[in-house]
């Protein structure tokens, strides 16, 4: 090969107009005698200008960007002619289409006699290059900024020479001075907590073998003693024999992430802790209204297993006349329009009674704002419930007893004043009179005036009773077997008027009642059937029974002379009050039977239609299980 000395001009000034093509470096020149300015073919292609373009000095200025870049080169040639001062700069042009366009722009002076008479130079195109080297340094300056902040150190380790080169950062975050430092890789393995040391020099080793990505957590001991707790991550650079050469990594502090990871652990320990054993029902409910996790109180008060609520909605389990309400304030917490809610409500229980609960719902929501799912807090408050229930019933079975108390002194009144008149008549008459045989048919009278007055205090009596020790006998009793009692209890009866009974009452059925009330009730709504029936047809008598929510009701309905309820509906059940021409007819039973029923918070009702029968409805308490 020929050196470039040994070629002809022709050839060398080819190739050097090559390598400067290839380059994008021109040539200009400024005669200062004539003000003539000529420029190489490629600085004029740098400008954007055609060949034949003829440049002076001045435009050659104005080509800089207007701003520090024209007053730059202004300076820079100024300076040049008064003190023979060359330039090499880099600075912006706009050429003639409007790029902008980074050139390196060198020149210099030539002086003849003290003044300058020339002024020539290079002109390059550095655009790509500069425009590179501006976004890596933009790129650097982020990079630090982003290290720093987030308090990143960098290191450099030359594993054959064993040399460890830390940044800034890294000495912070270990908190040692750089005159500690001594720059090998032992100096950082000094600094790691003994438990950690072996394992971190094993992984570096995996490293380096290239068995294992270097990616992991170690802790060390700053000169303070403080602990903290080191994420690092490294790659390693390899010869073309896969020798490794260096370890580039950083490391970043996660002390506070490792404490916070802690804290937050045992906090969620603690939340799953507080939510399995609360005595408080505690649930978490999805937007789809499923059950997303529940915890024993919850299962323990509705009667379901945790699989069984799995598979439900609340929905599935509450009452049709609460749903509405709790659908309607769940929505307003979906729109944003409240925070949570508490309301009372009705669940059903699996056995199929209901629930009483408070419940309070507060909305969980994402990192992003939107909303998760709920959390459901739920008490069980069936037992308040029933004893207000217990404590209005009560109240009300205070006023009835009230009310019934002013009638009772008024039905006392007059009877009493009745018998008492009668007997006094009675003896007036028989002081009166002289003979003996009238004297014996006045003391029958008085005798039965007697026992007609004993039989009214009885009455009176029996009525105080009930009202005054009724809830104090309650118990649970099996329906079916308290009806059957009191059918074999008059089975006389039944046979002597031929009568049919049928009986379709639930073996299921329960109630609370005071057993002998209940008896009574039965027997007197039996014997009523019996001794009204009618003459013209056999005595048919269908007694059943069915559960409504919470209470059982029981139905005698028979096809006797019935009840004109047009005439006697209002009194049907008043004391003393008849309504058939019946010679045992005294007006007592339905009074008791009713007073009975309604002392022990239950209900009777009648419908009736003459010559048609009668259908008594006696409503009790469902009893959830029977009492031995």
């Amino acid at each position: 090969m020929r050196n470039f000395v040994d070629l002809g001009i022709e050839q060398r000034e080819v190739m050097l107009e090559k390598a400067l093509s290839v380059a994008r470096i021109g040539f200009w020149e400024v005669d200062l005698t004539n003000n003539k300015v000529t420029w190489s073919r490629i600085t004029k292609e740098i400008h954007e200008v055609p060949d034949d373009y003829i440049p002076n000095l001045e435009e050659g200025v104005n080509f800089y960007k207007e701003g520090k870049y024209r007053e730059e080169i202004s300076r820079l040639v100024q300076t040049a002619m008064e003190k023979g001062v060359p330039w090499d700069t880099e600075l912006i042009i706009v050429t003639t289409t409007g790029n902008e366009v980074w050139v390196r722009a060198k020149g210099e002076v030539e002086i003849v006699d003290g003044k300058p008479v020339r002024l020539f130079g290079t002109f390059q195109d550095i655009d790509e290059k500069k425009r590179a080297q501006i976004k890596y340094n933009e790129a650097s300056k982020r990079l630090a900024l982003a290290t720093n902040e987030a308090k990143i150190g960098i290191w450099d380790y030359n594993v054959v020479d064993n040399i460890l080169v830390w940044d800034d950062n890294m000495f912070k975050l270990y908190g040692l001075k750089k005159t500690d430092f001594s720059g090998v890789v032992e100096a950082w393995e000094s600094s790691i907590h003994p438990d950690d040391k072996e394992r971190s020099q094993h992984e570096v080793e995996l490293a380096l073998k290239g068995e294992k990505e270097f990616d992991t957590e170690f802790r060390i001991i700053k000169p303070n003693g403080e602990v903290n707790h080191i994420k690092a991550h490294a790659t390693v650079q390899r010869d073309s024999s896969g020798n490794p050469l260096k370890m580039i990594g950083i490391n970043h502090d996660i002390t506070v992430l490792k404490n916070t990871r802690l804290e937050l652990l045992r906090s969620q320990e603690s939340l799953a802790g507080a939510f399995e054993n609360s005595s408080v029902g505690m649930a978490l409910v999805g937007l789809d209204g499923k059950w997303i996790q529940v915890n024993n109180s919850v299962c323990n008060s509705l009667g379901y297993t945790i699989e069984e609520l799995m598979q439900l909605t609340f929905q599935d389990i509450t009452h049709p006349d609460d749903l509405q309400k709790d659908l309607q304030l769940l929505q307003e917490l979906i729109d944003g329009k409240r925070d949570s809610y508490q309301i009372e409500k009705r669940y059903y229980h699996k056995k199929g009674y209901l629930v009483y609960v408070l419940l309070t719902v507060t909305g969980v929501y994402n990192v992003d704002g939107s909303l998760s799912h709920f959390i459901s807090q739920i008490v069980d408050i069936t037992s308040r419930i029933e004893a207000e229930e217990k404590q209005q019933k009560l109240n009300e079975i205070t006023m009835e007893q009230n009310k019934n108390l002013l009638n009772f002194a008024h039905i006392v009144s007059h009877n009493l004043r009745s018998h008492s008149t009668n007997m006094s008549m009675l003896i007036d008459f028989l002081n009166k009179e002289k003979n003996s045989s009238e004297k014996e048919k006045i003391m029958g009278m008085l005798k039965s005036a007697s026992n007609g007055l004993n039989e009214t205090v009885t009455h009176l009596n029996e009525v105080v009773q009930i009202k005054t020790t009724a809830l104090q006998l309650m118990k649970t009793v099996n329906l079916v077997q308290a009806v059957k009692d009191a059918k074999n209890n008059i089975q006389a009866l039944i046979g002597e008027k031929n009568a049919q009974i049928d009986v379709d009452v639930s073996t299921d059925h329960v109630v609370k009642a005071v057993p002998a009330y209940l008896d009574s009730i039965l027997l007197n709504l039996f014997t009523n059937a019996l001794k009204y029936s009618s003459p013209e047809r056999t005595p048919l008598l269908r007694i059943t029974s069915k559960a409504c929510d919470k209470r059982i009701v029981l139905e005698f309905k028979d096809n006797g002379l019935g009840i004109d309820l047009e005439r006697h509906g209002d009194k049907i059940f008043g004391m003393f009050k008849t309504f058939h021409r019946h010679k045992d007819a005294k007006g007592i039973g339905l009074f008791i039977t009713k007073n009975q029923i309604e002392a022990m918070g239950g209900n009777i009702s009648v419908e009736s239609k003459v010559d048609k029968g009668a259908t008594f409805k006696l409503d009790f308490e469902r009893a959830k299980k029977v009492e031995h």
